[in-house]
């Protein structure tokens, strides 16, 4: 079977699938769930082995010991997954709930009901656990998913995917709602972005180049799990101590996540107090410095910043940091430079923070709190099938209801419109 005839197969089937999958009950689905837990932990011996074959072939390509680390499966990750799962299960079902209700004149009672969306492709980079958490939080939504991982991690996404299959039988859901697409062609992708007509939505997590490429290319709605350039701006009314915990945590903590700081923003009326101390705690951490003309007076051994660096995400240990004269020239460079993902303004003072909270046309804007925060499991949404820089129907972490859409139920007595 050629590539185009195999995808076009695989999202038939999720799409039959998808009809049955959203009348499951909610018992139905934790109950598949579960059982996909138990499979993966069953398979952990199986698991470790082949995922082995891909980190061989990663090494061979001499890819970042950051990114091996990320591709890496042992005891504990699968443990993990396993668990991740077993947390989706525990979350209320968005499914079936009644949004709103209203009665007209003419006596129709109109009730907006959430749905599963349907069929939703994820096209993803990397991490194996996305297979899984995917998987689970599309079935959980009652939605068939198609899923699309790395060449870097084939191996193990193709075997995580059969054992998550495999786990549905006897469950009153079918295998088919999960589906993997078999092969690292890339051909494969431009064919399952041409199937509007089986596929709903498609979610895109990756690199830049990735998500540019389904953008441009599908004839499917896309939500897109954009770069994040976040910002920490550190106003003239900040406590010193605090806007150094949160910068700190923003840069330092995890800094290959989209939600970590890759630009901070420090008001002139505070930047000769504050950027001596922070920049300090900063290298001693080995984070490298890029500085405006502003910070390099103040801070003279550092490197300059060039205009490409306030577009960088940089994913590692580097800092772009700019002097500003006011919270309006901060969020100005926020909305020009930024990616719309989360950024903060570090103050006590009432208006600046409201203005910036207001002005900010960010995802997720935090007062007074590190930009890491923007997670499905820190928001209490459970896991997060990723986090949108959209607006259009999702927007910042996607959990289970953002997985879902509406339709109206209208009930009458005979009324026809005149």
């Amino acid at each position: 079977m050629n590539i185009k005839s195999q995808v076009l197969k695989i999202a038939q089937e999720a799409k039959k699938a998808s009809y049955k999958l959203a009348q499951a009950s909610t018992e139905d689905k934790n109950k598949a769930l579960e059982k996909m837990a138990n499979g993966l932990l069953k398979a952990k011996v199986a698991l470790i082995k082949v995922n082995k074959q891909d980190l061989a072939n990663a090494r061979k390509k001499k890819l970042s010991s950051a990114f091996i680390d990320r591709l890496t499966l042992n005891e504990k990750r699968i443990e993990k997954m396993a668990s991740d799962i077993r947390d989706v299960v525990k979350l209320e079902n968005p499914v079936g709930t009644i949004i709103k209700t209203w009665k007209r004149p003419n006596g129709l009672l109109i009730n907006k009901k959430r749905v599963p969306i349907g069929v939703i492709g994820i096209i993803y980079e990397s991490r194996p656990n996305v297979t899984s958490d995917a998987a689970s939080l599309c079935l959980k939504a009652g939605n068939a998913v198609i899923l699309r991982g790395g060449s870097e991690a084939f191996n193990s996404n193709k075997k995580i995917a059969e054992i998550l299959k495999s786990s549905l039988k006897g469950t009153a859901i079918s295998e088919k709602a999960i589906q993997f697409i078999p092969t690292t062609d890339r051909k494969a992708i431009d064919e399952l972005l041409k199937l509007n007509d089986y596929i709903d939505l498609i979610i895109p997590r990756g690199g830049e180049e990735l998500i540019k490429k389904v953008t441009e290319n599908s004839c499917i709605p896309v939500i897109k799990h954009y770069k994040g350039v976040c910002h920490v701006y550190v106003d003239r009314f900040a406590k010193i101590d605090m806007a150094m915990n949160i910068c700190f945590n923003a840069k330092v903590q995890r800094p290959s996540v989209c939600n970590s700081m890759e630009t901070m923003l420090v008001d002139e009326k505070i930047a000769k107090k504050f950027l001596p101390l922070m920049l300090k705690k900063f290298k001693s951490a080995g984070v490298e410095i890029r500085g405006d003309t502003e910070t390099r007076k103040i801070m003279k051994d550092i490197k300059t910043a060039n205009e490409s660096d306030w577009y960088a995400e940089y994913l590692d240990l580097i800092l772009a940091v700019k002097v500003v004269s006011d919270v309006d020239e901060a969020i100005e460079h926020i909305n020009t430079y930024g990616t719309h993902l989360s950024d903060a303004i570090v103050t006590e003072d009432y208006s600046n923070a409201m203005k910036f909270l207001n002005e900010i046309d960010s995802a997720t804007v935090y007062v007074n709190a590190s930009t890491r925060f923007t997670d499905g499991g820190e928001f209490g949404l459970g896991a997060e099938i990723g986090i949108s820089t959209d607006k259009i129907h999702a927007r910042g972490p996607m959990g289970l209801e953002e997985l879902t859409t509406y339709k109206y139920i209208v009930f009458g007595d005979g009324q026809v419109r005149k």
